[in-house]
């Protein structure tokens, strides 16, 4: 398989500005790969660095040691040591992200909300809404909501939409923090299917998932992160 990701050394640590400098060490050390059609799911206790983890890799977090190389046709970019534009130009074009918080932008509907995921990576607006529409019956976001602004639903309703934002592009590599949280069994399954359709179109997935049912259902591999944890000094 054809790799797409890969970390190599990675530690993280956090300064505490309001504690007199305190640092906290996060995690260190962390070294895995993940290929095209592969999901490998992060395991391990709430606190070990999980998402910490997925936010190095998005460029949310800085690294304070190791690689994050992200793999194309022209080469391996370094998302620990590249600069904020060419993140965010990695965030549009390779590396997507659904976590189980919606950024609702006010009086912008759902259906819009979703399409503008795909139009910014260059589908046009019939193929976008096509798509929008497609991910929201899916994931069994009643038609009569298309129309209104994502912040009036349901907290179950707002996650199915961002989940949708997510999946409507065509990434290399998608990013999962916990997208099934909270959600009732007919809507987890509805995002299984999505995350099998992804792997099968050659997508490198890396998640998180605290529902065991789940994580045995999508994950190709389970690594734990708790052998990363950083060591007390």
């Amino acid at each position: 398989m054809t790799l797409k990701l890969e970390l190599e050394d990675v530690a993280k640590t956090f300064v505490m500005h309001l504690q007199g400098g305190k640092t906290l060490e996060v995690v260190e050390g962390v070294s895995l790969s993940v290929s095209a059609g592969e999901c490998v799911v992060l395991g391990g206790p709430s606190g070990a660095g999980k998402s910490s983890i997925l936010k190095m890799i998005y460029g949310n977090y800085r690294t304070d040691r190791g690689r994050i190389l992200v793999h194309g046709a022209d080469g391996a970019i370094d998302v620990a040591t590249a600069p904020p534009r060419q993140v965010i130009r990695l965030r549009h074009a390779t590396i997507g992200y659904v976590s189980q918080f919606l950024r609702a932008i006010p009086r912008i509907s759902a259906l819009d909300l979703v399409a503008i995921a795909a139009r910014d990576q260059g589908l046009d607006e019939g193929l976008a809404l096509t798509r929008a529409r497609d991910l929201l019956t899916r994931l069994n976001v009643p038609e009569r909501l298309w129309s209104l602004p994502p912040a009036t639903f349901s907290g179950g309703e707002q996650q199915r939409v961002n989940i949708a934002r997510g999946f409507v592009a065509d990434h290399a590599i998608l990013l999962l923090d916990e997208p099934t949280a909270s959600l009732d069994a007919t809507n987890r399954a509805a995002v299984v299917e999505l995350i099998r359709d992804k792997k099968q179109r050659g997508v490198a997935m890396l998640g998180i998932f605290h529902d065991e049912d789940v994580r045995d259902r999508v994950a190709d591999r389970i690594v734990d992160v708790t052998r990363f944890a950083a060591k007390a000094a």
